[in-house]
């Protein structure tokens, strides 16, 4: 039988925070709840989500919040399944989310650069500008990746310097002017600082390219690049094409993989280019493929810039496209909607917050099924595993009976 998958990650949206969330100091996070309540107050009507709503999406987030429900109406009718997941990978970052959604929990702890300032070892500074020639660095410290713009656009044009950075997650950010410094160089700095951070067990280096003439106008590219060590086991993704299936990456999701387990890699920037492209691939789609979606936007635009109310227009904006996915998903199609980690827009801080992840699921004659709680984001790829009659996958238990 024909089998077909589409994952769309909803980048940050957690719903709610999670039994060993004291343990990374978010107890209380929530990341739907809280800009449900932000956007009602700052516009005096609720968060309008009736596809989501529709999925199951209220009734899985006040589950997994204990009864906290958001300030969104509830669905009169449930057409999918839905529960909510908790993670057993060690961290809160994007590859132990995405890879655990693929079956493999990050069971071991990365390297991080603590210091707020003065962040990087001066070893690792030294060698990293003596093997690409730059005179120095710029940043060297926590910060916000547009913050640090506005900050430092201006001396990394005059001095030719990179501006590296990083945050709570383990990762090291190079942002440099696309025409100035030149995108070739910066992915060219970027290969090189990955093949040096091996050493210190640095999950991803993030190549960030920006343009514009002034702080006020400095803005990030869709030239983005991550460059991530590999899984450390293969995921749902590399059982997939070995058994010669077809997997399509949309957005960043080739690269949190390392390019592991991908059949063709497609970019785009912004939500609406991110939907736009899902659909057109969908309409092509051949069988025995998964077409797999990061909708960075969520994350990157409004959890770590602490936009509630853009949060939840890009939400509004999102459940407004979902009917055209719905539909396109044929017969043979099962669609899965999640997150990676939480990133509530309210929390103290710009960084992701410890929360469980919806699990949404559509198929054509769904009705309503209630997954419950899932002790692993690896139930997603345990499932897929099913149903794509792959061998099973090391952890996560499959909900494949119940939506079948």
């Amino acid at each position: 039988m024909a089998k077909k998958a589409v994952i769309l990650v909803l980048d940050s949206f957690g719903i709610g925070y999670t039994p060993d969330a004291a343990t990374f100091g978010d107890v209380g996070a929530n990341t739907f709840a809280s800009i449900a309540k932000a956007f009602h107050q700052a516009k005096g009507r609720q968060l309008a989500l009736p596809n989501l709503a529709g999925l199951g999406l209220v009734k899985a987030a006040t589950a997994a919040s204990e009864g906290v429900q958001a300030d969104i109406l509830p669905a009169t009718a449930i057409a999918g399944a839905y529960g909510y997941a908790k993670e057993l990978s060690s961290g809160k970052d994007t590859p132990s989310g995405h890879w655990e959604i693929a079956g493999v929990p990050v069971l071991f702890d990365w390297g991080y650069f603590h210091n707020k300032s003065d962040s990087f070892p001066p070893q690792l500074i030294a060698e990293l500008c003596r093997r690409t020639g730059v005179p120095g660095i710029l940043g060297n410290c926590h910060a916000s990746g547009t913050d640090i713009l506005v900050k430092l656009g201006d001396e990394h044009i005059r001095s030719g310097k990179p501006i590296c950075y990083t945050s709570a997650d383990s990762v090291f950010q190079v942002a440099a002017h696309e025409e100035h410094f030149g995108l070739q160089k910066l992915l060219d700095f970027c290969q090189v600082a990955r093949e040096l951070l091996d050493d210190y067990n640095i999950g991803r280096v993030i190549a960030r390219p920006f343009i514009g003439d002034k702080a006020d106008n400095y803005a990030r590219t869709g030239n983005r690049r991550d460059y991530s060590v590999l899984p450390p086991a293969p995921t749902v993704l590399d059982k997939l094409t070995a058994a010669g299936g077809t997997v399509i990456s949309i957005g960043k999701i080739a690269d949190i993989y390392a390019h592991q387990g991908i059949s063709e890699s497609l970019k785009a920037t912004g939500l609406e280019q991110l939907i736009d492209k899902t659909l057109a691939q969908m309409a092509t789609q051949a069988d025995n493929s998964l077409i797999f979606t990061n909708l960075v936007d969520f994350d990157q635009n409004f959890g770590h810039r602490r936009d509630a109310i853009g949060y939840g227009d890009a939400l509004e904006y999102f459940d407004r496209r979902l009917p055209e996915l719905m539909a396109a998903c044929g017969d043979d199609t099962l669609m899965l909607l999640t997150a990676d980690h939480g990133c509530d827009p309210t929390w103290h801080g710009t960084e992701h917050t410890r929360e469980y992840i919806p699990v949404l699921v559509y198929k054509a004659g769904l009705g309503d099924v209630a997954l419950g709680e899932r002790a692993s984001f690896a139930d997603i790829g345990q499932t897929l595993a099913d149903y794509f009659a792959l061998d099973a996958m090391a952890y996560g238990d499959s909900f494949i009976n119940r939506i079948n």
